[in-house]
């Protein structure tokens, strides 16, 4: 079996290091393409694995293609390989906005197609992904998805009319993550400590959080009043948290994200 990616950007990176990490395929079982040899050649080095720029010869090789590239180049790709990808061949997209339907439109035809939406997590192998199929996804389809997703993190299949709510609480939550790490550690640089030490801590803690909800199953309010000691300092900063409307602000900013994903 060879995979091949269509850009090779962050995600495909990750997914890439990812793919190769858990020994799911062998560098030699990877292939690439990119729309400039200096981006080809950086994947080359980094994963030892073939790349160039050309995206048909990508397609040709490849038994399930990735589509990496960013939404507003889909047209131009899918024109480019169109004649090339048949039913022999598993096609996943990563591409924000694109539903099923609309790519398989595009590309003119019925395809084996699986639509995925990873986070930036998947950098660190941390990842977060929702995967939808085609009604007609075989089982096979649908555990190479999996395979290849929790490679780098966690998957869920889900229906699509679900994506954007995914994008709203997953997608795009890692900037609220780091926006909230950020803020603490600005709250410490100004009580004294140093920003380097700051951001360590935040962002500790937050891991810490996120694997306490993951690996204990207990409610997030629960664990939260674990923390919150009688007239103790952590709800004196719950207080003052709810009375600024921090629970308010997250629900709002997360509708407004699905709200904008709808419309892409």
């Amino acid at each position: 079996m060879k995979i091949g990616f269509i850009g090779l950007g962050n995600m495909a990176s990750a997914m890439i290091g990812g793919i190769l990490g858990t020994g799911l395929c062998k560098p030699e079982e990877i292939i690439g393409s990119s729309k400039t040899e200096m981006t080809a050649q950086r994947a080359a080095d980094k994963f030892g694995i073939v790349t160039g720029t050309d995206n048909q010869e990508t397609a040709r090789q490849a038994d399930v293609l990735v589509l990496a590239v960013k939404p507003v180049f889909f047209p131009e790709v899918i024109a480019e390989i169109r004649d090339i990808v048949d039913e022999s061949k598993l096609v996943i997209s990563i591409a924000a906005g694109k539903s099923i339907a609309w790519i398989e439109q595009e590309f003119g035809k019925r395809l084996r197609l699986v639509r995925c939406m990873p986070n930036t997590p998947a950098m660190v192998s941390e990842g977060c992904t929702c995967i939808c199929l085609k009604e007609d996804a075989d089982k096979a389809d649908e555990e190479m998805a999996l395979k290849l997703m929790n490679s780098f993190g966690k998957a869920n299949i889900l229906p699509e009319r679900l994506m954007d709510a995914f994008i709203g609480v997953a997608g795009s939550a890692p900037a609220y993550v780091f926006v909230f790490i950020e803020a603490m550690a600005d709250a410490a640089v100004a009580a004294g400590m140093p920003r380097k030490q700051a951001y360590e801590f935040a962002a500790q803690s937050v891991l810490g959080s996120a694997r306490m909800v993951l690996e204990t199953g207990m409610h997030p309010g629960e664990l939260k009043d674990m923390v919150c000691s009688p007239g103790g300092t952590t709800i004196e900063a719950v207080r003052v948290l709810e009375e600024k409307g921090f629970r308010a602000a997250v629900i709002d900013a997360v509708a407004a994200c699905v709200d904008k994903s709808k419309n892409l």
